[in-house]
């Protein structure tokens, strides 16, 4: 049986109000792809309570925060790519 708290990206979403299923998971990844100075705290379609969940999570290094590291890698996956001429 799996922890419904452990941090996954599954759980992620869910902790910030988000459809969790992993074709609505990835429809969000590919629909809010951001610019590569735009971190990800600060991304626009967040509201204020996602806000600073993330933040939180980065500043204290808590177990959330690999996760939320792999969803920002996840949005700016398309500005790496520009970045480095990859497609």
């Amino acid at each position: 049986m799996t922890n419904p708290s452990a941090p996954r990206m599954t759980n992620l979403f869910l902790q910030l109000g988000l459809d969790a299923d992993e074709a609505a998971i990835a429809q969000f990844i590919r629909s809010h792809q951001l610019a590569a100075d735009v971190g990800l705290a600060d991304a626009p379609f967040w509201n204020e309570a996602q806000r600073q969940f993330l933040s939180e999570q980065l500043k204290a290094d808590a177990a959330w925060a690999i996760v939320v590291d792999q969803l920002s890698e996840s949005l700016h996956e398309d500005a790496v790519k520009a970045r480095t001429g990859l497609d």
